[in-house]
């Protein structure tokens, strides 16, 4: 069985060094077994992957791909947390806000973004609970931002 950090390996991808907060926050807040993740927004390398909203100079594809980036984020202020991802024992909430225009609807498809990520590394401990709302505007104009709620270990 392969361990998270191996899954993500095998999925091409690599765990970013922790997204530094835009204002004054900090990246996680771990009570008891719970661990809470700040919004992570999709950030590479210290810039925005993507501005706009989604429904207008974001598609549908692209606001998928920006919460799979926000979903990576998020484990990699986890792992900074809890210093594995095997400790992980379940995400039990995702919540997604996609910055759209009013006659956007397809929240929740964005929000598979990070869902099947999440399940593509964690496995039966990526499944959850989750919200996907649209709100007007995002912090530094992302179409998508990401928490999660995770139990560990």
């Amino acid at each position: 069985m392969s361990t998270p950090e191996q899954k993500l390996t095998e999925l091409g991808l690599t765990l970013p060094e922790v997204v530094k907060p835009v204002a004054a926050y900090v990246p996680t807040v771990r009570t008891g077994n719970l661990v809470y993740t700040s919004g992570q927004v999709p950030v590479v390398e210290g810039k925005p992957a993507a501005t706009g909203k989604l429904g207008g100079e974001v598609t549908l594809e692209q606001g998928y791909e920006m919460a799979r980036i926000c979903a990576l984020n998020a484990l990699a202020a986890l792992k900074a947390e809890v210093g594995d991802l095997a400790k992980i024992v379940r995400i039990v909430k995702v919540v997604v806000f996609v910055a759209s225009v009013p006659t956007f609807t397809d929240q929740p498809k964005v929000g598979n973004g990070a869902s099947d990520l999440l399940g593509e590394v964690l496995g039966e401990a990526g499944k959850h609970a989750r919200s996907a709302v649209g709100v007007a505007a995002l912090p530094l104009d992302v179409p998508v931002e990401v928490e999660l709620i995770a139990e560990v270990g």
